[in-house]
């Protein structure tokens, strides 16, 4: 048994298996374990690297409190390695990622700072910089830190090569956030085991890297604004919504043999059968780089050896759309199992089977409850959303922009399903607003439509003026609303413009 000092020295040395079920015949196909790491992702050893690099160059200071955007997982990384040497930690994360997320890096001691999710990546950097600079804080710049590339580059790529041997691999794939990971190990295998190719993952609908366009920067070398090829997607930790100079790097220097664009349904669809026809549980982004090694091993000829990194656990996503089908309460199968044992313990008759539920229909506590929060919110504009919908960020975006107060009700939150009858309310909102589908806005009590009719009324400027009427504080600058709308629904002679 190894025995360690202290859980920083635990990081590392993650398994690599090789799949029994689903790789195609006469091809090896291996991941690479990390969710083995102490927290449980590869951004454990991102985080150590950055903070013994600062450490090491004077950077950082002994008892300066550390600051990072993070997706979560380098959050939840530096979170471990701060508490094991002392430093506090403050956290930046869009508030649309995980709650166990933030739960985790509460839990830890870290303060964590909720980024409105429409900021993006490029949002939560900038509010991390700024609290950096106010504050005499060390920022770890995870995306362009090269600490983040040289710990992979000693330590992941070393594991690799003594696993495979030189030229051992057919491939490896991996996915890319930082770029950490890929530049790191991938100049050690061009070098090492140049017979490898490497392979980059991406999700087929925010394909950066594969679309060929160059990030846009500023004066400084940093992003100036969002990648156009970039949209939602549901792989946390991969790509966000630039391309971080540390995968430019790796992009430049021919580190990159193809890129793979996978669906987000894919992804999850891929993490379900890893675990229940092998035995391997990993969240979404190791779902999406094990469906990229798939498609290329069934091209691969016999014999072919590839590896494809698993960044973290699943445990990280019960509150995704990962989990989405996964169900607390017990299925028919699990309740006839529970009726047939049950005289073991008490001689219980068994119940009726009983009939499939009827759609759910509004009644009168739904109603109320839509009315009273369309109507009882004065000064501010009420939504009822989804909290992961491109249309209701449009909307979103364009009443930010206005400076309008919003209440948004975002009914697939697992908070507001645990506390609220969601599909009576639904329907009811569905009877009242005369349209089922969200979001649907209201102005002191006043429906204002859905999406494309909030953006129409912002467009003739009958929006602003009603908000007037109704004294809801609203810019009068003038502003084209359809901007905020996703690029493939909006109007044509707006995309000119």
């Amino acid at each position: 048994m190894t025995v360690h000092q202290n859980i920083l020295d635990a990081i590392g040395n993650t398994p690599v298996v090789r799949l029994q079920h689903l790789a195609p015949d006469g091809v090896e196909l291996f991941v690479k374990i990390e969710a083995a790491n102490p927290m449980g992702s590869v951004k454990d050893r991102l985080a150590l690297g950055i903070i013994e690099a600062a450490e090491k160059s004077g950077e950082l200071k002994p008892g300066q409190t550390v600051v990072e955007a993070t997706s979560g997982n380098t959050g939840i990384g530096l979170a471990m390695v701060c508490a094991a040497k002392g430093y506090p930690l403050v956290v930046v994360m869009a508030e649309n990622f995980s709650l166990e997320r933030r739960k985790m890096l509460r839990f830890l001691g870290a303060k964590v700072v909720l980024s409105p999710p429409w900021a993006k990546g490029t949002g939560m950097i900038a509010i991390a910089r700024k609290l950096a600079e106010d504050n005499g804080w060390f920022l770890c710049r995870q995306f362009d830190n090269e600490a983040g590339a040289d710990i992979h580059s000693r330590t992941t790529a070393v594991e690799i090569i003594r696993d495979f041997g030189a030229n051992g691999l057919t491939a490896w794939v991996t996915g890319f956030g930082t770029g950490g990971t890929l530049k790191g190990v991938g100049r050690v295998l061009r070098e090492q085991s140049p017979a490898t190719r490497i392979i980059v993952a991406e999700p087929e609908n925010a394909a950066l890297v594969g679309s060929g366009i160059a990030q846009e920067l500023d004066l400084d070398g940093e992003p100036a604004r969002s990648h156009p090829a970039f949209h939602p997607h549901p792989m946390q930790g991969w790509v966000p919504d630039f391309i971080s100079k540390l995968t430019r790097d790796a992009v430049d220097d021919g580190l990159i043999d193809a890129t793979v664009g996978v669906s987000g349904g894919e992804a999850i669809d891929c993490a379900i059968e890893l675990a229940r026809r092998e035995g391997i549980f990993c969240g979404i982004s190791g779902g999406a780089t094990l469906a990229a090694a798939l498609r290329i091993a069934r091209d691969a000829a016999p014999g072919s050896r590839i590896l494809a990194m698993l960044p973290d656990t699943g445990e990280r996503y019960l509150s995704t759309p990962l989990f989405a089908d996964i169900s607390v309460d017990m299925g028919e199968e699990e309740q006839a199992l529970l009726w047939s044992a049950m005289p073991a313990i008490a001689p219980v008759p068994k119940p009726a089977a009983a009939s499939a539920p009827a759609p759910a229909r509004a009644d009168d506590t739904a109603r109320q409850f839509v009315t009273d929060i369309t109507a009882s919110n004065p000064g501010k504009v009420v939504m009822f959303a989804m909290s992961w919908c491109e249309f209701c960020w449009s909307v979103r975006k364009l009443l930010t922009a206005l400076g309008v107060p919003l209440m948004s009700i975002d009914v697939d939150t697992p908070e507001f399903r645990a506390a609220n009858d969601v599909p009576k309310i639904r329907a009811a909102l569905a009877e009242l607003a005369g349209n089922p589908t969200l979001p649907q806005v209201y102005a002191g009590g006043t429906h204002l439509g859905g999406c494309m009719e909030v953006m129409a009324a912002a467009d003739s400027g009958e929006l602003q003026r009603l908000l007037v009427e109704k004294g809801i504080p609203c810019s009068e600058a003038a502003i084209d609303p359809y901007q905020f709308l996703p690029s493939w629904v909006r109007p044509p002679e707006r995309i000119a413009a």
